[in-house]
Parts: structure tokens; C-alpha cells; sequence
């Protein structure tokens, strides 16, 4: 499988692909006055890795994002994409960055070779080279995203998955330095998702630095090399995914199901580890994985129906969790 190659249309990558000092974002608000969506943000971002960007509904995602593209001025602090300060080199930038939005915006009415094509026009790629290596390049592309045999056929004919690979490819077309990827594989189904997953791996590998947004952690926990959580427009923590987790809970979770009015009964439990509640469930955080299911067998024995346990080791979700609450958000 050949994947797209980097041509001479970037130039060298600085070590840093972001560096932000105190990022600031206000907004006036008729009722709650001056809201800061971001709240000085520092950010560093290693070329070369795939970074995260993780948090609930209003954490400041979106925003970030966005001051980072150079679609909204930040209202304080610094910013530099790829070595060049943002937004006053915006113009040199963007065409050193490849965007894959939340919602594909594909031209439904032209066939898949003509979406990469009509985008190749945009960074004016068919001046620069020469039309068959733009055709080659076009076709490393299709390979690449596992279109080929459908480089004829129109993007309302394709498939979701098919949709996402494309809109990748077309990401991909101007060889970016940096790619933002804003929550690639919502609504794929585990097929697409990890056939996507593959293609990202590939692209890291080559060097291509990787921003990522996501509300799903084992994503997150899969492909990021390092990440923030945010919420409130501001950063809670940063690290690995392995080095959040070692952090912020303890190594196993065991859920007790069904506990309802029997909460009580499982009180003794809080000495092995952190207990949580959770609507029907009892969640134990806990070092001591066999003591904790010996105190439950032994907890459980005399109730009329034994709730139904289930363990694993704990995860990025559970960071999550733990750093931004379980209450549900809304859309912001």
C-alpha cells in the first residue's frame, strides 16, 4: 500500500507544529456578560505525533480549533502554526495544513476523482506540477483512502465509510504538514472506523503531525501520542494516554450492576478504592482487583438477587470521567 507523498509544496517542519501562550477567547453574552470559551491556554504540540484535543460539549474545543485555523482572531495571547505566528502569516499557513471537518462537505454531483481534482485547483497544485504527476498524485491518493475502483463513481453513490476515507484523501491533497482532524469517525461503524484508524497510523508514521479531536477515548487511547483534557477553556491535564490514566485512577474498575436501594450494602467497599455511583451502578476504582472480588462475593452472599459484576482494567474513560464529572452536557 503506497500512501500520499510529501511533495514540494511544504516546506521543512519546524519541532514545534503549535505552540500557544496564554490563548485567550471572550464573547459578550446578553446574560452572563464577558464568557471565556478559552481561558489562557498553553499548548505545545510536537511535529510528528498525533496530539488530542479532549473534553465535553462546551470545554473550548471548538474554539481552539478555530483560532488555530485562523477562522477567529484570538482575543489575547499567542499563537504559532508550523513556526509562523497566527493569524498574521494565515496565508502561508493554510496551505501547509489539511482540515477533515466533523460533517462531510463533498460535492455529491461530481465523481470522486473530480472532489480530489476540483480541490487540487484550490492550492493552485495543477501551476505547480505538471499534469501527470497531479494525476499520479491524484491516483496515490485513491490507494491510499481504498477508492480506486470508484474513482468514476459519484460521492452520493458511496457508502459513510467510503464518504469519511474520502474526504481524508481529500485532506491530503496539498501534502500537509499538519492535519486537524475534527471527530474523523463519528457514525462509522467499527469496520470503517478502524480501516480509517489504519490510514491515520500510516500518515503519523510519514511524519505528518496529527491534531485530533474525539469523544471517543478508545480512539484517543489508540492513536494519540500525547493529549489535553479540557473543560471550561482550560487544560486539566496533559500527557500519554497511559501516563493520564496511571495518574488519575487506579488500575482496575469493577462495576457492580443493578446495586439500586442496595447501595449501602456495598459501603465497606470504599477501603479497597474509590467508589462511585452512577445511576443503577456502583463503580470500584481499586489497586486490589482480588480483594475487592472476595469482599463483594462476601457482601453479596445474603441478598435475595446477586448483582451482576463486571471488570476490566481502567482506561482514558475513566480519566475523562474523572476529570470533567458525569453529568451530560449540552450541544454547545
Amino acid at each position: 500500500m503506497h500512501t500520499p507523498l510529501k511533495s514540494n509544496i511544504a516546506s521543512d517542519t519546524p519541532s514545534l507544529a503549535i505552540r500557544a501562550r496564554g490563548l485567550r477567547k471572550v464573547f459578550s453574552h446578553p446574560i452572563s456578560g464577558v464568557v471565556a470559551a478559552v481561558d489562557h491556554l498553553d499548548l505545545d504540540v510536537p511535529s510528528g505525533i498525533c496530539f488530542g484535543l479532549l473534553g465535553p460539549n462546551g470545554a473550548g474545543k471548538t474554539t481552539t480549533l478555530r483560532m488555530l485555523l485562523g477562522l477567529m482572531p484570538p482575543s489575547a495571547g499567542s499563537l504559532e502554526l508550523l513556526g509562523l505566528p497566527m493569524p498574521q502569516q494565515s496565508r502561508r499557513i493554510r496551505p501547509r495544513i489539511g482540515i477533515v471537518p466533523q460533517a462531510d462537505n463533498l460535492d455529491p454531483e461530481l465523481s470522486v476523482a473530480q472532489n480530489l481534482r476540483v480541490y487540487a485547483s484550490f492550492f493552485g497544485l495543477p501551476q505547480q506540477i505538471s499534469k501527470p504527476e497531479l494525476d499520479r498524485h491524484i491516483e496515490r491518493l485513491l490507494e491510499f483512502a481504498r477508492l480506486s475502483e470508484r474513482r468514476d463513481f459519484r460521492v452520493e453513490s458511496l457508502s459513510g465509510g467510503m464518504k469519511r476515507r474520502l474526504t481524508l484523501a481529500r485532506a491530503l491533497i496539498n501534502s500537509p504538514d499538519l492535519l486537524v482532524l475534527d471527530e474523523p469517525t463519528t457514525g462509522l461503524d467499527p469496520q470503517a472506523r478502524h480501516t480509517l484508524w489504519s490510514r491515520l497510523e500510516e500518515l503519523k508514521a510519514q511524519g505528518t503531525t496529527l491534531l485530533l479531536t474525539t469523544h471517543y477515548m478508545d480512539e484517543a487511547e489508540r492513536l494519540c501520542d500525547e493529549l489535553v483534557v479540557m473543560d471550561h477553556g482550560r487544560i486539566l491535564d496533559q500527557g500519554s494516554p497511559q501516563a493520564l490514566i496511571a495518574r488519575h485512577v487506579e488500575p482496575w474498575v469493577i462495576e457492580i450492576r443493578s446495586a439500586g436501594r442496595q447501595t449501602t450494602a456495598f459501603a465497606p467497599l470504599s477501603s479497597l478504592g474509590k467508589l462511585e455511583r452512577h445511576g443503577s451502578s456502583l463503580f470500584l476504582y481499586t489497586h486490589d482487583r482480588q480483594r475487592a472480588l472476595n469482599d463483594i462475593d462476601g457482601l453479596t452472599a445474603s441478598l435475595p438477587t446477586p448483582p451482576v459484576l463486571l471488570q476490566r482494567p481502567s482506561g482514558l474513560e475513566d480519566v475523562f470521567l474523572r476529570l470533567t464529572g458525569r453529568d451530560l452536557r449540552e450541544e454547545a
